[in-house]
């Protein structure tokens, strides 16, 4: 069993309505290596993240964080453990009746541990990280896709997270868009952070990670860097890397 400093999941089994997600699925993300899974829609990218938060429970098998199995804990057992982890949503999942800054703060208020100004510092902090700053009092209808996006990494920064998750980042935008959020995922790299993103964005994927998952049917089918994955020959890969017209996953 691998330990340590990391975030893993040890044979883990899920389905939903008897339709397998997940089979004998092992999987660890270390500090430091930037990871992307990959797979088709529907594959159960999403499932996976939210079975590393602890926010679903498996058939069976174990999720840890670091050295703590979280499977069957209560919620109230491991938070500690999962305020190392923030999530940055698809769809952004701003409050649509809080502002900008009230969003990015959200989190801060909560736990109470801050005074307002050093909340109100922190909001600006981030929001300036992001590029954003100047929509602090705007509400999310009042922001295009790419500025939700990024408003949602800045309300996931905001409380100094190890590991930051990304649930399809690029999905919606356009190119400037998606320039922007790998730019940004590079830098919080570069600063130290560990990502983890799920996606079908396969340009995305590797402008922004070096250690790749590819999941289909359930199964982990390749795990390896860029070079390995260009290089396989399992057909499962080959064909999502260069589709052709009898496509396995049409």
């Amino acid at each position: 069993m691998i330990s340590g400093d990391s975030i893993r999941m040890e044979k883990l089994c899920y389905s939903i309505g008897g339709r397998k997600i997940l089979e004998e699925f092992d999987f660890h993300l270390e500090r430091g290596v930037n990871r992307t899974i990959l797979g088709v829609s529907g594959a159960g990218k999403t499932t996976i993240l939210k079975l590393l938060l602890g926010l679903l429970e498996p058939d069976s098998g174990k999720v840890f964080i670091d050295d703590l199995c979280i499977t069957g804990l209560p919620e109230s057992k491991f938070m500690q453990q999962r305020r190392r982890i923030a999530i940055v949503f698809q769809g952004g999942a701003l409050f649509d009746s809080m502002t900008v800054g009230e969003n990015v703060g959200y989190r801060l208020f909560e736990e109470g541990q801050l005074s307002q100004v050093e909340i109100e510092k922190v909001v600006m902090e981030k929001l300036s990280f992001v590029g954003v700053e100047t929509a602090l009092n705007l509400y999310p209808a009042e922001l295009s896709g790419g500025m939700k996006k990024r408003v949602a990494i800045a309300r996931a920064l905001a409380a100094d997270p190890d590991y930051i998750f990304f649930d399809e980042p690029t999905t919606g935008l356009d190119p400037i868009g998606v320039y922007n959020i790998c730019n940004l995922m590079q830098r919080l790299q570069a600063e130290g952070k560990t990502t983890l993103m799920v996606t079908h964005d396969l340009a995305t994927a590797f402008e922004t990670s070096q250690r790749f998952t590819f999941l289909h049917k359930a199964r982990m089918l390749f795990d390896g860097s860029e070079e390995e994955m260009r290089s396989s020959n399992i057909l499962e890969v080959r064909e999502f890397l260069k589709p052709t017209d009898s496509s396995l996953f049409t």
